[in-house]
C-alpha cells in the first residue's frame, strides 16, 4: 500500500466535509425556523421516518429531540407500511429523511401520511425530488459529493442531515424555553444531569468542618488549623460573614517570602474572596472554578443575607462525575 496516498487523507477528509456542512448551513435557517414552528404548534409528537442510512440518522435525531424537550419517535420505512403507522395520532407532524428524495418506502408513505393528516417534513439531499415537491416544508441537505475516497459512501449526506437535525432540536430548544433544569430532569442518570439536579448545598463543607482562623494567626497556626481540618482552605470569620480566605497556595507563597511561622500572613490575606451561593448548580461552579486563568480550588459559600455557610472544592465536585 502507499503510504503517501495515506498520509493527510483523514485530514482532508475532514476539512472537506467541514467546507461541505458550512456550505449546508447557508441554504437551510429559515427552513429551519418554519420546521420548528410547525411542529410546536401541532400538540402531538413528532414521527421521524427513514431506512438505511438515514434511518439510522433518524433514531438519533430523535433522542436528541427527545432529550430536549420534543416528544418524537423513529419508525422505520419498511415497517410503516406494514403496521406501525398505529403510532400516529391525527396531526402528528412527520419528518421524513432520504438523500435521494426519492426512496420508494417514503414515497408511498406521502399520500398515506397526508390521510392522517400529518404536516409532513422532508429532510432531502435532492430539491428536485418527488419528496421535495410533495412536502409542506423542506430542509436542504443537498451537498457536492460524499467524501469517501470512493465518493458513495453516505459520509457527508449523513453529516449534513445529523447536523441539521441538531439545528432544528437546537431551535426548538430555545423556541420552548428549555434551560437547564429541564435538560436535569430528562437526564437524572447522566453525567451532566446529575451535574446541573445537584447543586452546591448538596457538596456543601460546614463550618465546623472548615478551619478558622483569626486575622492575627500566625503562619503556623493556620499550618496547624489547615492540617487538622484538611480541605485546603481556611477562613476568616467575623458575626457569621465572611472577611477573607486563606489557601494552601497562599500559605505557600507566604512563606517562599522568607516569612517564619510565627508571622501573620499580612497582605496574603484574600479579603475580597469569590464565593457562591447554595442555590448554584454544580455545573455552575464548576465552570466558575475551572473557566479562568489560574483555577480555582476551594469556594465559600455565602447565602442571600451575607451569611457564610461554609466551602466546596473542586476535588468535591470531579467526585460527582465519578459517581
Amino acid at each position: 500500500m502507499d503510504k503517501s496516498k495515506i498520509n493527510g487523507l483523514a485530514q482532508a477528509i475532514l476539512e472537506n466535509g467541514s467546507r461541505q456542512l458550512n456550505n449546508v448551513a447557508k441554504q437551510i435557517d429559515q427552513d429551519v425556523v418554519k420546521a420548528s414552528e410547525l411542529i410546536i404548534k401541532n400538540n402531538g409528537k413528532l414521527v421521524i421516518c427513514g431506512l438505511g442510512k438515514s434511518g439510522l440518522i433518524g433514531q438519533k435525531i430523535v433522542a436528541t429531540l427527545c432529550s430536549t424537550g420534543t416528544k418524537s419517535v423513529f419508525v422505520h420505512a419498511a415497517e410503516a407500511l406494514h403496521g406501525d403507522l398505529g403510532i400516529y395520532n391525527p396531526g402528528d407532524p412527520t419528518l421524513l429523511i432520504s438523500k435521494s428524495g426519492n426512496t420508494e418506502e417514503l414515497v408511498r408513505l406521502i399520500p398515506i401520511l397526508r390521510e392522517f393528516q400529518s404536516p409532513l417534513i422532508a429532510l432531502v439531499g435532492n430539491m428536485d425530488s418527488y419528496m421535495a415537491k410533495n412536502v409542506d416544508i423542506v430542509l436542504n441537505g443537498t451537498i457536492e459529493s460524499e467524501i469517501d475516497p470512493l465518493g458513495i459512501v453516505p459520509t457527508t449526506s449523513a453529516l449534513a442531515a445529523l447536523a441539521i437535525g441538531d439545528a432544528l432540536a437546537s431551535v426548538l430548544m430555545v423556541k420552548r424555553g428549555f434551560n437547564e433544569q429541564d435538560f436535569a430532569r430528562y437526564h437524572p442518570g447522566g453525567e451532566l444531569g446529575k451535574q446541573l439536579g445537584l447543586t452546591v448545598n448538596h457538596l456543601i463543607h460546614a463550618l465546623d468542618d472548615v478551619a478558622i482562623i483569626d486575622e492575627d494567626s500566625s503562619l503556623g497556626d493556620i499550618a496547624s488549623a489547615m492540617t487538622t481540618k484538611p480541605l485546603g482552605a481556611a477562613l476568616i470569620i467575623n458575626n457569621k460573614e465572611l472577611v477573607g480566605i486563606v489557601t494552601e497556595g497562599d500559605l505557600r507563597k507566604a512563606i517562599a517570602s522568607n516569612k517564619s511561622l510565627s508571622d501573620t500572613m499580612g497582605n496574603f490575606i484574600n479579603r475580597s474572596p469569590i464565593s457562591v451561593s447554595p442555590a448554584l448548580s454544580i455545573h455552575d461552579a464548576m465552570k466558575l472554578m475551572e473557566d479562568r486563568d489560574s483555577q480555582i480550588s476551594v469556594l465559600p459559600v455565602v447565602n442571600e443575607s451575607k451569611e457564610c455557610l461554609g466551602l466546596i472544592r473542586l476535588h468535591d465536585l470531579y467526585q460527582t462525575k465519578l459517581v
